[in-house]
């Protein structure tokens, strides 16, 4: 099993990454996709302790919209700071996490659009897909991946815990969807639903940690190993056994992020 997006190179996991590490190997875990903030020299630094860790490990780095603000008047420098990190990464595979938040709003739209648009230049530049973040903010998300994107980008929708509808949108991109825990949680009817009828070529698995831990795990700090409880929640919605998510969802990553 493949977790797609994790942050543990966080400083939630310095105390105990190895054992962490240890955890998801048990649990049949047998790479991630880290991502990590390009601003953020302390992250960064941890990449290298993640590596060592776990070296079939794979790093996305990217300027989130929470941040965008940094770079408000430049924002082209956004992207060059991913460039730098990029090019002194070899494990890196992807830019991201990118995108838009209207959620929090941490950053005035306009820049967040601004940051956007220079990252996804600097994808297709690099021929690198793109990892998605977007909250309350499709619309616009949709519309500057289409306007930048020239047909050639490729990418991941991060954390999609839409509806049908939503699906359907996203999907039209051409890009992957991938499922966090939340598809474990008691009220998320709609996101159940939306799985059900998704196409397998085009979903990923992923747990977002150290947030939304799925159920039983919820309230805790959430970790790549638990990534398992979302392979089998897909399982048993799509009446496929454990084994054949975890083959297809790990040969999409692969299709997408590379070796």
């Amino acid at each position: 099993m493949t977790d797609s997006h994790c942050h543990i190179a966080g400083e939630e996991f310095i105390a105990d990454l190895d054992a962490v590490v240890e955890r998801a190997r048990a649990a049949g875990v047998s790479r991630a996709l880290v991502i990590l903030a390009a601003e953020d020299e302390d992250e960064i630094r941890r990449s290298e302790t993640v590596s060592t860790a776990w070296p079939e490990c794979r790093f996305a780095v990217g300027v989130h919209p929470h941040h965008a603000h940094v770079f408000a008047d430049e924002p082209d420098v956004a992207a060059r700071q991913v460039a730098q990190r990029l090019d002194a990464m070899p494990a890196a595979r992807a830019i991201g996490e990118i995108g838009l938040d209207y959620h929090y709003d941490f950053s005035p739209r306009q820049v967040q659009h601004a940051v956007f648009r220079a990252q996804i230049r600097l994808a297709l530049e690099r021929d690198l897909p793109v990892v998605i973040h977007t909250r309350e903010a499709e619309d616009d998300t949709l519309r500057i991946l289409g306007e930048e994107g020239q047909g050639r980008l490729r990418g991941v929708f991060h954390c999609f815990t839409g509806d049908a509808a939503a699906a359907s949108r996203a999907l039209a991109t051409g890009f992957y969807l991938s499922i966090p825990g939340v598809v474990t949680f008691p009220k998320a009817v709609s996101l159940r639903d939306a799985i059900a009828a998704l196409p397998l070529d085009r979903v990923l698995v992923e747990t977002d940690s150290p947030y939304l831990a799925p159920i039983p795990f919820r309230g805790k700090r959430n970790e790549p190993a638990h990534v398992v409880k979302v392979v089998e929640q897909l399982a048993t919605l799509t009446n496929m056994s454990v084994e054949t998510i975890a083959v297809a969802t790990d040969r999409n990553f692969e299709r997408l992020i590379g070796s």
